[in-house]
């Protein structure tokens, strides 16, 4: 108490003495001299005389640490509200370097210097108390009119932290974590951006940065310009200025290597531009210059042709945007309700394949001047150093992957040839009828479970066994030749074969075309996968012999009435000849009722591989189509019909009509149904039992 008394009467003292020394240099002082006097001391002193308006004085200290333990921000806070001030006031001050060479300078209090601020009216000012008149502690001295101690205290002091908040230099150290227990491959993983942020960073050191590193390129005799340890170098985005500096922190393991730390520096007010745009802007722009990019973009609409690797690739990336996109596009899928999700404009979706990790973006395209429609672009984003590992495997991977994923959503089509509208006469290609959609499956189909698990594990091999195939040096093709009654279930075999691969049905009709040229022509438009189906191949040839005989090649009837046709010759160089190669994925199957009248250059191995006989009804075969049409899987009448089935033969077709159900059975009376159904079949058994018996007879007898 007594020691402030002492300080206030000594200030007022000094200030009345400064009164009458003014006078006097006012009179015989330099011009503007007694101006500037005042300016600096009269008027500080002069306002603390007690009977002009008492003053208030707050200082606040700069500490290491508060009482609590926290740390203490305030005079930082206090000098960056007052920083601005400067420039403008005082006569005296101090200048710091921002840091960055070259650059501008940050202009603050000097010591025992003053500066004034108004608020709402009221004028204050702000004092950088010497050290030597305290304890050493830097401190700051707010005075103010003592009448305005609680706008002061309420309003004025929060608005000063506030504001020099906003104004302090806030920092973010992104620290480098690569280390030799990293696995190979993390590129995209967090710990990467620092070398991220170091190559969009490398780029500003040749243009502003005095301290650099340069380190040898091994393409060529350029070098690599970065920051030596304790460097800055500034960067603008968006008028405002931050700054990064290269420091090495402390050694941390046993090894005492120094981990490296790029610090980002940047005015407080900015926070949120720096964060959601300028640091995410950075990481890209880095991430450019240590990664190859390849765009595979769409056709547009006037360019022909397909545009498989974009579609493929859009399939491919369609499994993994659920996971990671946030912002993704849905398209129906035509074969189910099911939606197709891709990434929107601007999204990114990650990727890794023989832990590398990559980035997939989609990027827009602006729209031609030939067309007006929207064009897609994706971006692939890699590691330089994985660049062979990437080009002849992960993209042969990823459009291999988006062919099987179109091909199962895709909806089949049932095609057949015709004749060309336009054109030479007797020019043919493939017009799609119809979608396909057979219901029949193997499941569903009326076979010994044996012969239809074999046919399943043949179709398992060919199909997606490209390289196999290439190795070997043969065309990626199959031939199937079904063989059988009528009624067996040869074309529902087919069927069958279609939906449990997925492919497209082409339906030839071989008699419509005009010659081997035109033969040609349809392999050719055939797509791949797909399976190739000529009909009852027996009922093609005019002779079965005669023209083989002759040399002449046998030749198939033709409806076209010129005077070139198809011969054999024609159809197996379609089957297995040069040009069968160039069509990739796919089936042929013949169908015949007869087996023994084709020609064994069309049946032998490497045309027809598999030989399938679609044979009378077996019991096996009526216990699939009793699940299929009466939903039953026992029933005391089975073993009647198998007893029967041991001796007759039926065809699977006959079989099936005698299960039909009629449509005016009620609901309640399925039970009579299903009997009904079985007692219809016993009859039809029966009645052929007969007849093989009576047929049976006048043979016995003749052999009498």
């Amino acid at each position: 108490m007594m020691a402030a008394m002492k300080e206030w009467v000594t200030d007022g003292v000094r200030a009345t003495g400064w009164v009458g020394w003014a006078t006097l240099l006012a009179y015989y002082g330099p011009r503007g001299l007694p101006k500037m006097y005042l300016k600096k001391h009269l008027r500080r002193y002069a306002r603390r005389l007690l009977f002009l308006d008492p003053m208030v004085t707050i200082d606040i200290i700069d500490s290491n640490s508060s009482m609590y333990g926290q740390p203490n921000i305030v005079v930082e806070e206090a000098m960056a509200y007052i920083t601005k001030a400067c420039s403008r006031d005082v006569l005296e001050f101090s200048a710091k370097g921002t840091g960055v060479q070259g650059r501008s300078l940050l202009l603050s209090l000097g010591e025992g210097q003053e500066v004034s601020d108004h608020f709402e009216g009221v004028t204050v000012w702000w004092l950088l108390v010497p050290r030597g008149s305290s304890s050493g502690e830097s401190r700051l001295r707010l005075m103010f009119p003592q009448r305005h101690r609680a706008l002061i205290l309420d309003e004025y002091l929060p608005h000063v932290r506030r504001q020099g908040r906003q104004d302090m230099l806030g920092t973010i150290d992104i620290i480098d974590t690569s280390s030799p227990t990293n696995r190979i491959g993390d590129e995209f993983n967090p710990n990467y951006a620092f070398k991220e942020v170091n190559a969009y960073v490398t780029k500003l050191c040749s243009r502003d940065a005095l301290d650099l590193r340069a380190e040898g390129t091994v393409h060529d005799d350029s070098f690599l310009l970065s920051l030596r340890n304790g460097g800055a170098v500034a960067d603008r985005f968006r008028d405002v200025t931050v700054w990064w500096w290269l420091s090495l922190s402390e050694p941390t393991t046993n090894d005492n290597s120094k981990q490296k730390i790029l610090r980002l520096m940047f005015p407080q007010r900015h926070r949120a531009l720096i964060l959601e745009e300028y640091l995410p802007h950075v990481r890209r722009t880095g991430r450019e210059d240590l990664f190859i990019s390849i765009d595979i973009i769409s056709k547009p609409a006037f360019i022909p042709g397909d545009d498989d690797a974009y579609k493929e690739v859009k399939a491919y990336l369609s499994s993994a945007c659920s996971g990671d996109a946030l912002d993704l596009r849905a398209e129906s899928v035509v074969k189910d309700d099911r939606f197709l999700l891709s990434l929107r404009d601007g999204e990114e979706v990650s990727d890794r394949f023989r832990d590398v990790t990559l980035r997939w973006l989609s990027v827009p395209l602006p729209s031609t001047k030939k067309s007006n429609d929207d064009r897609g672009c994706l971006r692939l984003m890699f590691p330089k150093q994985h660049r062979v590992l990437i080009l002849d495997e992960y993209l042969p991977h990823v459009r291999q992957q988006g062919r099987n994923l179109i091909s199962r959503n895709r909806r089949q089509g049932l095609y057949t040839n015709k004749q060309k509208s336009t054109g030479y006469r007797g020019d043919m290609e493939w017009s799609r009828i119809i979608d396909f959609e057979h219901p029949a499956t193997f499941d569903t189909l009326a076979m010994c479970p044996t012969k239809k698990r074999k046919i399943m594990e043949d179709l398992d091999s060919f199909r997606g066994n490209e390289g196999y195939y290439r190795r070997i040096g043969k065309p990626w093709k199959r031939g199937y030749l079904l063989f059988g009654p009528p009624g067996t279930g040869k074309s529902t075999m087919i069927a069958a074969m279609g939906n449990y691969l997925n492919y497209d049905i082409y339906d030839m009709e071989l008699t419509s075309v005009s010659n081997n040229s035109n033969l040609r022509n349809l392999l050719t438009k055939i797509t791949s996968k797909s399976i190739i189906v000529i009909e009852d191949i027996d009922c093609c040839f005019e002779d079965f012999n005669g023209q083989r005989m002759n040399n002449q090649g046998m030749i198939i009837s033709s409806g076209y009435k010129g005077k070139e046709k198809v011969t054999m010759s024609g159809l197996l160089n379609f089957i297995d000849g040069v040009w069968s190669a160039q069509s990739g994925e796919r089936i042929i199957v013949l169908t015949t009722n007869f087996p023994d009248k084709l020609d064994a250059a069309l049946t032998r191995s490497g045309r027809m591989d598999m030989h399938i006989e679609m044979s009378y009804c077996c019991f096996e075969s009526f216990k699939t189509l009793a699940r299929n049409y009466l939903g039953i899987g026992a029933h005391p009448m089975f073993q009647r019909v198998e007893e029967l089935l041991q001796v007759v033969e039926i065809t699977p077709a006959d079989v099936a009509e005698c299960l039909l159900i009629k449509a005016d059975v009620p609901a309640a009376g399925f039970d009579r149904g299903v009997e009904a159904c079985l007692r219809r079949l016993i009859d039809e058994l029966d009645k052929k039992a007969q007849e093989k018996e009576a047929a049976a007879k006048p043979k016995r007898q003749r052999r009498r």
